[in-house]
């Protein structure tokens, strides 16, 4: 097993080649961004910003380290590795985004995952500079950026997988940066995904669509699977780092954050829908 930094970074200002010279990376219009003495780099331009501090905070981050590494969610990063590894032979070689990569979680078992003879180059991307940080903080052999889906800094068609992780997915730029043939791993809530902590927090759930899942152009899709499990939640202290890490914690009202504040245990269902999408091999002219 070999775990590499991914290298075929774009700069986000004009999309050429940036190269690693020192303790920075460099283009040869002469734009110059500086690693960090933590590891990670720093590619989303202020222009691009909606907020001064955009992404998760430094509480939603903390937040998701405690209840990830606490193996709540492990089945789904399992689930997920081998999804990133199906159909790759023993001595394989390959890149691998993660889109919106939080504090690192599924990154860090993928690298687990790998077999003895496989190569595997890494890149981490998020908005949130708290979670670039997190992360680089827990792994340097993957190289770790601040930067937007929505303007990936990375060299057109230089990816074998991405993975898109509750997270928000620009299926051009997706496209873009994906080889002929190469694979998006997206994983999103089912219906009754915490069903259990959004009937204490919300006076009533919407009801569930069930529109037929897009397929986005230049891509083909590959079978889905549905994960479903149950955990437990022992203390209140877990119930916080949940409600914490997720959208809930301010779509909730004042009182349904009270209430699930004075629970002290929680049994949880957990429903993820896993969705595989092929890039086709002519899907970089059509969405250029």
């Amino acid at each position: 097993m070999s775990i590499t930094p991914f290298q075929a970074l774009a700069c986000p200002l004009d999309g050429t080649p940036l190269h690693c010279h020192g303790s920075a990376w460099r283009c040869a219009s002469g734009h110059s961004f500086d690693i960090a003495s933590q590891g990670y780099t720093h590619l989303l331009p202020v222009q691009n910003k909606r907020s001064r501090d955009p992404g998760d905070s430094k509480e939603m981050i903390a937040a998701r380290r405690r209840f990830l590494t606490a193996g709540f969610y492990q089945p789904i990063s399992a689930a997920v590795s081998r999804a990133v590894l199906a159909d790759l032979p023993a001595d394989a070689s390959i890149s691998c985004l993660d889109a919106g990569c939080g504090e690192g979680y599924y990154l860090r078992q993928l690298a687990a995952a790998v077999g003895d003879q496989q190569i595997l180059a890494l890149l981490g991307l998020d908005i949130s500079k708290w979670a670039v940080l997190s992360a680089a903080k827990q792994d340097r052999r993957v190289n770790w950026v601040v930067g937007s889906n929505a303007n990936l800094p990375v060299l057109p068609g230089t990816l074998d997988r991405v993975l898109c992780m509750f997270g928000f997915p620009v299926y051009p730029e997706f496209a873009r940066v994906l080889k002929p043939g190469g694979r998006l791993i997206q994983v999103d809530a089912g219906p009754d995904h915490l069903r259990e902590l959004r009937e204490i927090i919300y006076p009533s759930l919407k009801p569930e669509r069930t529109a037929e899942l897009h397929i986005p152009t230049g891509f083909s899709r590959l079978p889905t699977d549905t994960l479903r499990f149950s955990i437990e939640l022992s203390n209140a202290e877990q119930i916080a780092d949940l409600l914490t890490m997720t959208p809930h914690l301010y779509r909730a009202s004042a009182e349904g954050r009270a209430q699930a504040a004075a629970l002290t245990a929680l049994s949880l269902s957990v429903d993820v829908r896993l969705t595989c999408f092929e890039r086709g091999q002519d899907s970089l002219t059509q969405v250029a």
